[in-house]
């Protein structure tokens, strides 16, 4: 069931509207899932991946082996891993393009705005902050008739 009217159903669209993505927009989907120790500090699932973070991947050729993230080469949705690479046919090595949907952030780079997107997304604090089933005794104008 289509929830939202301005999002597409249509799988031509969609493609489309992934791939003609601005990169403010590449940069929310190149979100990446936190580790477990990650996820229960800061109860939160996913975080947009940036330069700095250690990762560790978790599908492909390189599972299994982690490094800090060097590039987030957000024109071709890839993220380059320190160690992860390819050597030429000359012998240079050239870093391999892993999408951030494969691995798994197991350190953070925090400064303020990244703390205050992880407070802001923290599920703890939202639910308790009353949002979910609204009861009849909540709202103000329950008892007029």
């Amino acid at each position: 069931m289509k929830f939202n009217p301005r999002v597409a159903s249509s799988r031509r669209k969609s493609r489309k509207a992934h791939f003609a993505a601005h990169s403010t927009e590449r940069r929310k989907l190149m979100s990446a899932p936190l580790s477990k120790e990650l996820r229960e500090k800061y109860n939160v699932r996913s975080m947009p991946i940036r330069k700095d973070d250690e990762v560790t991947i978790k599908r492909g050729g390189q599972k299994s082996r982690d490094g800090k993230v060097l590039t987030v080469y957000r024109k071709k949705f890839v993220i380059h891993v320190e160690r992860v690479t390819k050597d030429k046919a000359n012998g240079t090595p050239v870093p391999l393009g892993i999408h951030p949907s494969n691995v798994e952030i197991t350190k953070l780079k925090l400064d303020k705005d990244r703390k205050a997107i992880l407070e802001r997304k923290n599920r703890l604090k939202s639910s308790e902050a009353g949002k979910g089933k609204v009861q009849s005794g909540d709202v103000g104008l329950a008892n007029v008739d």
